[in-house]
């Protein structure tokens, strides 16, 4: 008997493994986080056998379908899903709408795995929608407390190990800050909103009392929290962190500099160092308007002095000069008018150990 499933709570919960067999262009469009593309057809394949459903029917696309997808190349699909379930007996198999492609790839795998694949009852489409469902602020039941401080005051450094939080710098792989693209790509959109969801219903099944949340506002970067979810998020209490300027620089140096300089050099090797410094104009550039034209070329002069010192002795102090005049006038000044207003919402601050034991008796 054919086996299907919708009990999708579950699925997020337990962190099923799931195999996407929709065609990788559709699979970068929007996935789900336990989910792996392992494709009944390449992008190519699919966009032929689309042109022949449409210019001659359900019948031929099928026949053109089994056509491009057999010998050696359903060999090869067929051997990646038995090693995925072999790694993984729980997995679960979709496709688009949980059809045809999620059927033929089922009954396939069954025949060299020796059972079936379970399948997702209406498949991406279904599970997608269950997710959106659940950006419904009025579906969390713990009270959200907001982290606020200053730019690198290490408010994440801070909460990362908290079990109670929801980390929506690492849901939208983005620090937060006009300078803090990382270098791999943030996720798209649909991407973000399908592992916010799937963090707040593990939050929510764990039965925490409290949802600790960076302050970020509704954007992450290039990703955004619907705007009901973010208005909810607006109205909770404050944990003020407080921590000195020159703690300050020295958190923002190591992840913007010693951090990032690493990484850099890692992806482009010799190239690594001038990438990273292209990448911090760029991002100087995105500030330019706010930061002002005698600011900016005062911050790019201190960069590129900075840079020059470093390849000369090796010496990344003089980054500390840029950091600070950043941090002082251009992000301070900004946060100062935000403290204004969210003043009567402050139910602590302290410093980071105080913040912590606060935070930490909460659940």
């Amino acid at each position: 008997m054919e086996q299907v499933t919708d009990n999708f709570h579950r699925l997020v919960v337990k962190n099923v493994p799931l195999i996407d067999v929709r065609a990788p262009v559709e699979f970068a469009a929007g996935a789900f986080p336990s989910a792996v593309n392992l494709p009944l057809m390449s992008d190519e394949e699919r966009h032929q056998v689309g042109i022949c459903y449409k210019e001659q029917g359900q019948a031929a696309a099928i026949a053109l379908g089994h056509k491009l997808v057999c010998g050696s190349v359903k060999e090869a699909r067929i051997a990646a899903w038995k090693a995925f379930v072999e790694q993984n007996p729980d997995a679960l198999i979709y496709c688009f709408r949980g059809g045809m492609r999620s059927q033929l790839s089922q009954e396939w795998a069954e025949q060299a795995i020796g059972r079936e694949i379970p399948r997702l009852e209406g498949g991406y489409k279904a599970f997608r929608n269950y997710l959106i469902d659940q950006l419904d602020p009025q579906l969390i039941s713990s009270t959200p407390i907001v982290v606020g401080g200053r730019t690198g005051s290490g408010k994440t450094l801070l909460i990362r190990d908290l079990k109670n939080v929801v980390d929506l710098e690492a849901i939208a792989n983005h620090r937060g800050s006009s300078f803090g693209r990382q270098l791999s790509a943030q996720p798209t959109q649909i991407d973000f909103e399908n592992r916010l969801a799937w963090a707040l219903i593990q939050h929510r099944a764990a039965g925490h009392r409290h949802m600790i949340l960076e302050d970020e506002g509704r954007h992450v970067g290039q990703c955004y929290l619907p705007l009901p979810l973010s208005a909810h998020f607006e109205q909770a209490s404050v944990v003020h962190l407080e921590i000195t300027l020159d703690e300050r620089i020295d958190i923002t140096f190591d992840e913007y500099v010693t951090a990032a300089q690493a990484a850099f050099t890692e992806r482009f090797g010799e190239d690594g160092l001038f990438q990273w410094l292209e990448d911090l104009r760029g991002s100087l550039q995105r500030i330019k308007k706010r930061l002002g034209g005698e600011r900016l070329k005062r911050v790019s002069q201190l960069m590129q002095t900075a840079f020059d010192h470093q390849q000369a002795t090796g010496d990344t102090s003089a980054h500390k000069q840029w950091v600070e005049v950043l941090l002082c006038e251009y992000y301070d000044p900004m946060y100062d008018y935000q403290l204004e207003q969210k003043q009567q919402k402050i139910v602590f601050q302290g410093n980071a150990d105080a913040v912590r034991d606060y935070l930490t008796g909460l659940d």
